[in-house]
């Protein structure tokens, strides 16, 4: 559950762990982009087998009606009549026609799918003594060879009368079909994140008690968005009345206990002549209006107003207030130089809450007195702020409850009266101000609150 973090000797709130992966955009995007590419290339491999036949078929009926008209026209031309078909074949139809020699050496067509099928056609059409090459002698090009009146014979011809280049047509198409998937796959998780987007905007200002920030749109397009965007915006009217009633109710309660503890505080001063008893009774009287207003921190509702505060600055406001304490030792290691984000009230009072928590259920056993170490450092957009005792620490079982509102733990650290909630009004204070509470046992003894707040 915990990690080491550098600023402490002991380990720190899994919470503070910087959480990494693909939000939901990238996710939603990456399946669509693979999806999408996938059909693509199913699509092309489709189309090419079902493109070869009649492809190879169309092409072997052109090579074949070449030479036969070839072969028609040396066949019945006389010697010099052939040498100006020749010419004018290779010089008009770049159509070639060559001696085949028993020496020659030649490359069978037969590399593919679509040669071995051309082939066939071929030797189909014009016998079976015809050979289909891919080079002679080491010249390229498509080459027939045919055989007249006992003659053996070359015909060259250029290999783009098969149709255009098969590789670059597929590239070409490929980068295409791949760059509209990615912009439609961008456009749809784009579509589909928006709103859930919005709808955690919503949530996290719902959640700091900004109800008026928190409404979606009731006229969206999408049936289902809309539907969802009624309900929230309903449940945020409705928490937001609650909220309140509960400070109205609060604020009631506030005012008609102290009307009658101050009516006591005063009978206790003028009617008791006990003067323990009368001490007595005060202290409880001032411990019943502390708890008040324990209470009514912790159901604050209204969200802290941020600005840059000196931490310096606020922990020597703090450090001035416990200074005439006898049974309290701190060590302070700060940098002169660091600026957080947040309420400079608050802050100080979360820091004399800990302090003062330190103080009471934090004392080394050996002398009686509390040793506290607090420290801070820069960590990226982010303080870190650590404030530790040399106490008897808690239970692994108990630690994870001590920010509970109401809870008591151990006799160890529980030796004085209150209302169970310093703790937890300390936590959501830190979290009001969108930073991160946790607290850890240390290596070496003693309880450490972590504070993580942003940079100013």
């Amino acid at each position: 559950m915990f990690r080491t973090d550098p600023l402490v000797t002991g380990p720190a709130p899994l919470e503070m762990r910087p959480r990494r992966g693909f939000n939901l955009f990238w996710r939603t995007f990456l399946f669509l982009a693979l999806l999408l590419f996938g059909s693509i290339i199913a699509w092309l491999q489709t189309f090419r087998a079902l493109e070869s036949e009649p492809r190879a078929i169309q092409s072997a009926q052109q090579l074949a009606s070449i030479v036969n008209l070839t072969r028609a026209a040396l066949r019945y031309s006389d010697a010099i009549a052939r040498v100006s078909l020749v010419k004018t074949l290779a010089d008009e139809e770049q159509v070639r026609i060559k001696m085949r020699e028993p020496k020659d050496q030649f490359t069978l067509f037969e590399h593919d799918e679509l040669g071995s099928r051309i082939s066939e056609e071929l030797k189909a059409r014009l016998g079976n003594g015809t050979i289909v090459a891919s080079t002679v002698n080491g010249q390229k090009g498509l080459w027939v060879g045919f055989v007249i009146d006992a003659d053996n014979y070359w015909l060259q011809t250029d290999l783009s009368r098969l149709g255009p280049s098969r590789g670059s047509i597929w590239v070409i198409w490929l980068l295409i079909a791949a760059a509209l998937s990615l912009a439609g796959a961008a456009l749809m998780a784009r579509l589909i994140n928006r709103p859930l987007k919005q709808l955690s905007f919503a949530a996290s200002r719902m959640r700091d008690g900004d109800f008026d920030a928190s409404l979606l749109d009731e006229t969206a397009s999408t049936s289902e968005i809309r539907e969802v965007n009624i309900g929230f915006n309903r449940m945020a009217e409705q928490l937001s009345k609650v909220e309140q009633d509960r400070v109205i109710m609060l604020a009631g309660i506030s005012h008609d206990l102290r009307t009658p503890l101050a009516r006591l505080r005063l009978e206790t001063e003028m009617s008791v002549k006990d003067e323990d008893a009368r001490d007595h009774m005060a202290a409880d009287i001032s411990q019943l209006d502390a708890i008040i207003d324990k209470f009514l921190d912790y159901a604050r509702p209204e969200p802290a107003q941020l600005s840059k505060v000196s931490l310096n600055a606020v922990m020597e406001t703090a450090m001035y207030a416990v200074a005439d304490y006898d049974d309290l030792r701190i060590t302070v290691s700060i940098p002169d130089d660091i600026d957080v984000l947040a309420d400079e009230v608050e802050l100080l009072r979360v820091i004399s809450n800990l302090i003062e928590n330190a103080r009471r259920y934090g004392k080394t056993p050996e002398t009686g007195i509390a040793l506290v170490d607090i420290a801070a450092k820069v960590r990226d957009q982010w303080v870190l702020f650590k404030i530790r005792d040399h106490g008897m620490g808690v239970s692994a079982e108990t630690l994870p409850k001590l920010t509970r509102p109401f809870f008591r733990g151990d006799a160890a650290r529980t030796a004085a009266t209150g209302a169970g909630l310093g703790l937890a009004i300390v936590e959501k204070t830190v979290q009001r101000m969108g930073g991160i509470f946790g607290l850890a046992n240390t290596a070496s003894g003693g309880l450490a609150a972590h504070i993580k707040l942003r940079r100013s």
